[in-house]
C-alpha cells in the first residue's frame, strides 16, 4: 500500500498534475478577489497549458540523465513514453478550449504561448552557441513569473468582464498585477537555489548564480515584503477576511523560504513551498466562512 501511495504522489508532483492545480487555484483566487464565479473554461486552460508547458520544457532541455541529482529528471525521463503522451493530450485539449475563450484572452494566450515556447527553444544564435530566452541572464525568472501572472490573473479577468460577472478598473487590475507578480517571483527563486550548483556548471545566470544564495533568500523575503505592503497600503475593505488570508498566505511562504536549503528533498519544494499557491485559496474561503462580515 506504502509503495503505491508513494508511485501516485510521484506521479502527481513530478508529472506537473500538482503545479498545474496550483495554476488553477491561483486562477480561483482571482476570480474569488474580484468576485466573479469560477469560467470553468479559464480553469481548464490553466490545467492543460501548466502541464503541457512543463512538460514540453523538461522533454526539450533533455537534461543529462546520467549526471542528474534531480529526482524528477530521473522520474520524468523514466517514465518517458508515459509524459510524452501526457503531454501530447494536453496540449490537444488546448485547442477546444481555445475557441471557447474570448478575442482578448486568444491573444493573451497566443502571447504567453510564444514566451513559453521561445523560453525552452534554442531560438537564438550567438557564434557557435544556440540558446533560449531562458538563457539570458537574470530572464528566467522574470518570464515564469511574467507568464504566471498574466496567467492566473489576466486571463480571469478578461473572460469575466466577457461574460459580465463583474465590473474591474484598469487601476484595481494592475495593482491586482503587481501583488501577484511579487509573491509568484518570490517562489519561483528558491527553487533556482536548489539547482545552484547545476546551473552554474550548465552556464545558466540565474538569480541564485549571479548574486549568490544568501543575497538571493534575501531578495524573496524583499519581494515577499513588498506583496504585503501592497496588501495594506491597497486594501479596499479594510483588514476583512481578504487580507489576512493573503497576508497569512504570504508570511507563511517567507518561513518556508527561510528555511529552505538546497540540500532538501524536492519534495520539500514540488509539494510544500507550490502547495503554498492551492492554501492561498483554502485560506481565502476559511476566513471568509469563520470571520463575520
Amino acid at each position: 500500500m506504502k509503495k503505491l501511495y508513494n508511485s501516485v504522489f510521484d506521479f502527481i508532483l513530478f508529472s506537473n498534475v500538482f503545479i498545474a492545480l496550483c495554476a488553477v487555484a491561483q486562477g480561483a483566487v482571482t476570480f474569488y478577489l474580484i468576485g466573479a464565479k469560477p469560467v470553468y473554461t479559464v480553469s481548464a486552460l490553466l490545467f492543460t497549458s501548466t502541464i503541457g508547458i512543463y512538460n514540453l520544457s523538461i522533454l526539450l532541455y533533455k537534461p543529462q540523465l546520467t549526471n542528474s541529482e534531480n529526482r524528477r529528471t530521473r522520474w520524468f525521463f523514466s517514465h518517458h513514453r508515459l509524459m510524452v503522451t501526457f503531454t501530447i493530450v494536453s496540449a490537444l485539449s488546448l485547442v477546444p478550449l481555445f475557441f471557447l475563450v474570448s478575442t482578448p484572452s486568444k491573444l493573451l494566450l497566443i502571447f504567453l504561448g510564444l514566451i513559453s515556447v521561445a523560453y525552452s527553444l534554442p531560438l537564438f544564435t550567438l557564434g557557435d552557441q544556440k540558446f533560449g530566452l531562458r538563457n539570458i541572464p537574470g530572464l528566467k525568472q522574470f518570464l515564469i513569473t511574467l507568464v504566471w501572472t498574466m496567467s492566473i490573473v489576466l486571463l480571469p479577468i478578461l473572460e469575466a468582464q466577457d461574460m459580465h460577472l463583474t465590473n474591474i478598473t484598469m487601476r484595481d487590475t494592475t495593482l491586482l498585477l503587481a501583488k501577484r507578480f511579487l509573491f509568484i517571483g518570490a517562489l519561483t527563486i528558491p527553487f533556482d537555489i536548489r539547482d545552484l550548483f547545476e546551473d552554474r556548471e550548465s552556464g545558466l545566470k540565474t538569480v541564485p548564480v549571479v548574486v549568490g544564495e544568501k543575497r538571493a533568500y534575501l531578495f524573496c523575503q524583499f519581494l515577499l515584503a513588498g506583496y504585503v505592503i501592497l496588501l495594506f497600503l491597497y486594501r479596499n475593505s479594510g483588514f476583512n477576511a481578504n487580507f489576512f488570508a493573503l497576508t497569512s498566505t504570504a508570511l507563511l511562504a517567507g518561513w518556508l523560504i527561510f528555511k529552505s536549503k538546497w540540500k532538501r528533498n524536492e519534495y520539500y519544494y514540488f509539494f510544500y513551498l507550490d502547495g503554498v499557491l492551492i492554501l492561498q485559496y483554502i485560506f481565502l474561503l476559511a476566513l471568509n466562512y469563520a470571520l463575520p462580515k
